[in-house]
Protein backbone atom coordinates (compact mmCIF):
# COMPACT_ATOMS: atom_id res chain seq x y z
CA UNK A 1 0.00 0.00 0.00
CA UNK A 2 1.26 3.47 -1.46
CA UNK A 3 1.28 6.19 1.67
CA UNK A 4 -0.47 9.38 0.91
CA UNK A 5 2.26 12.01 0.67
CA UNK A 6 0.52 15.21 3.01
CA UNK A 7 1.45 18.58 2.55
CA UNK A 8 4.03 18.41 5.68
CA UNK A 9 6.39 16.20 3.72
CA UNK A 10 7.64 18.60 1.80
CA UNK A 11 10.76 20.82 3.23
CA UNK A 12 9.67 23.46 1.26
CA UNK A 13 5.74 23.49 2.18
CA UNK A 14 7.28 23.47 5.87
CA UNK A 15 9.47 26.23 5.49
CA UNK A 16 6.65 28.22 4.10
CA UNK A 17 4.67 27.20 6.46
CA UNK A 18 7.36 28.19 8.91
CA UNK A 19 7.82 31.74 7.21
CA UNK A 20 4.49 32.41 7.26
CA UNK A 21 3.63 31.88 10.87
CA UNK A 22 6.43 34.05 11.88
CA UNK A 23 4.91 36.63 9.84
CA UNK A 24 1.75 36.20 11.14
CA UNK A 25 3.07 36.32 14.84
CA UNK A 26 5.33 39.65 13.93
CA UNK A 27 1.96 41.56 12.50
CA UNK A 28 0.13 40.61 15.48
CA UNK A 29 2.82 41.58 17.70
CA UNK A 30 2.49 45.41 15.69
CA UNK A 31 -1.02 45.62 15.47
CA UNK A 32 -0.87 45.56 19.57
CA UNK A 33 0.23 48.69 19.41
CA UNK A 34 -3.11 49.91 17.34
CA UNK A 35 -5.24 48.22 19.93
CA UNK A 36 -5.79 49.68 23.18
CA UNK A 37 -5.64 46.89 25.58
CA UNK A 38 -8.16 46.19 28.48
CA UNK A 39 -6.60 43.54 30.84
CA UNK A 40 -7.84 42.66 34.46
CA UNK A 41 -4.57 42.93 36.03
CA UNK A 42 -1.89 46.00 35.86
CA UNK A 43 0.91 43.67 33.81
CA UNK A 44 -1.53 42.85 30.78
CA UNK A 45 -1.29 46.32 29.94
CA UNK A 46 2.73 46.04 29.12
CA UNK A 47 3.28 45.89 25.14
CA UNK A 48 3.68 42.48 24.14
CA UNK A 49 3.10 40.55 27.55
CA UNK A 50 0.16 37.97 25.66
CA UNK A 51 3.35 36.81 23.69
CA UNK A 52 5.78 36.93 26.33
CA UNK A 53 3.06 34.69 29.29
CA UNK A 54 2.22 32.60 26.08
CA UNK A 55 5.60 32.14 25.44
CA UNK A 56 6.56 30.90 28.89
CA UNK A 57 3.35 29.11 29.42
CA UNK A 58 4.04 27.16 26.34
CA UNK A 59 7.98 26.66 27.29
CA UNK A 60 6.72 25.35 30.72
CA UNK A 61 4.07 22.86 29.89
CA UNK A 62 6.72 21.29 28.09
CA UNK A 63 9.01 21.12 30.76
CA UNK A 64 6.25 19.75 32.49
CA UNK A 65 5.31 17.27 30.49
CA UNK A 66 8.90 16.19 29.99
CA UNK A 67 9.13 15.45 34.15
CA UNK A 68 5.71 13.79 34.08
CA UNK A 69 6.21 11.61 31.66
CA UNK A 70 9.64 10.50 33.88
CA UNK A 71 7.25 9.78 36.53
CA UNK A 72 4.41 8.02 35.19
CA UNK A 73 6.77 6.09 32.76
CA UNK A 74 6.18 2.28 32.69
CA UNK A 75 8.55 -0.68 31.82
CA UNK A 76 7.76 -1.31 27.88
CA UNK A 77 6.79 -5.25 29.41
CA UNK A 78 4.66 -3.39 32.02
CA UNK A 79 1.42 -4.88 30.86
CA UNK A 80 2.70 -8.62 29.89
CA UNK A 81 1.83 -11.49 32.39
Amino acid sequence: MKKELTIFDKPENVRRLRIGFFVALVLVLIAEAFVEMHGEFHVAHFYGFYAVYGFISYVTLIFVAKLLRKLIMRKEDYYDD
